[in-house]
């Protein structure tokens, strides 16, 4: 049996692709997945010498299209970029028609995205530890900005106050650009923003920038602490981008598959693209991206838990 798999791994290895290859994108057009899932066909459709076609299925965020390539052949001709949002929040969050570890195989883990922690210049705080001693001196005067309830930018203001025991009120907002726009006003005094979105209010001077979400600072703004590097040990909150193919595609494609995105993120050109939006190359094996996953998982499953966190 172990003979006859390895045959088989070998075989579909050498002769994939023989067709066109669809990349669902279940995303709305304009956002970070959809710009990196263009690039991602385009690179692929050149590497493997077979057309991969970008295939837009946007809805419900993100649910509809995650749905389609869940239930699609595990033959390497359906794959799908995938985020934090729609493999490790939505699910814990609302019913979903698939269970985001079982009926996927991770390929790749292609970006990270930091978000950054920004007050109104109001806020007589100038860094994250003057932030957190305001915040425990005035608690729930202070309230926070965010794309919409179980949003990353949502769930990164619990896990600050998670990590922090500082009390700040909650204000969901319909998007993050109408966010930023009532933090700019000074309407609400906090946002975890965006950072493509919101950096050039930060280098403008109308917000105040006081940490990046992310493991290690941001290439973007490398002046920029992190929070961790604030005092706030172990605080990481990343949108990430990804590839993953419909659970039990032959392993050998899937190697394939990473391989062939791996030797793209290492391209120079490819680092600057990133970088201009404040993303971070990831990479690493198919295992790794899995690893990752269920950490994810397993720390917004604390975080919604311990702020009761509900979607209407």
């Amino acid at each position: 049996m172990v003979g006859l798999a390895s045959v088989t791994s070998a075989f579909a290895q050498s002769t994939y692709p023989i067709k066109p290859i669809r990349l669902i994108n279940p995303f709305p057009p304009g956002g970070g997945a959809t710009i990196m899932g263009r690039v991602i066909a385009q690179e692929l459709t050149e590497r493997l010498g077979q057309s991969v076609v970008f295939d837009n299925r946007g809805g419900a965020g993100g649910i509809i299209g995650m749905e389609i390539a869940a239930r699609s052949a595990p033959d390497g001709y359906t794959i799908t970029m995938a985020t934090a949002s729609t493999v490790t929040i939505h699910p814990l969050l609302s019913k979903v028609p698939f269970d985001p570890v079982k009926d996927f195989a991770p390929v790749s883990h292609v970006s990270n995205v930091p978000l950054l922690l920004v007050v109104h210049p109001s806020v007589a705080a100038k860094s994250t530890k003057e932030f957190i001693a305001l915040l425990k001196a005035q608690p729930g005067k202070l309230n926070f900005a965010s794309s919409g309830k179980g949003t990353i930018s949502h769930l990164a203001g619990e896990l600050f106050k998670f990590n922090t025991g500082v009390n700040m009120v909650h204000v969901p907002y319909r998007g993050g650009g109408p966010a930023l726009v009532d933090v700019l006003g000074g309407q609400v005094q906090i946002n975890f923003a965006n950072i493509l979105s919101s950096l050039p209010h930060v280098k403008g001077g109308r917000l105040r920038g006081l940490a990046v979400t992310s493991a290690k600072r941001s290439s973007a703004i490398t002046e920029l602490p992190t929070v961790t590097e604030s005092g706030l040990p172990g605080y990481e909150v990343v949108q990430w981008n990804g590839v993953l193919a419909p659970a039990r595609v032959p392993a050998a494609i899937v190697a394939r598959l990473n391989s062939e995105i791996e030797r793209m993120l290492a391209l120079p050109e490819m680092k600057s693209r990133l970088a201009a939006d404040g993303a971070d190359a990831a990479g690493g094996p198919p295992e790794k991206f899995a690893a990752f996953i269920r950490s994810d998982i397993d720390k917004w499953t604390k975080v919604i838990k311990a702020a009761n966190v509900q979607v209407d």
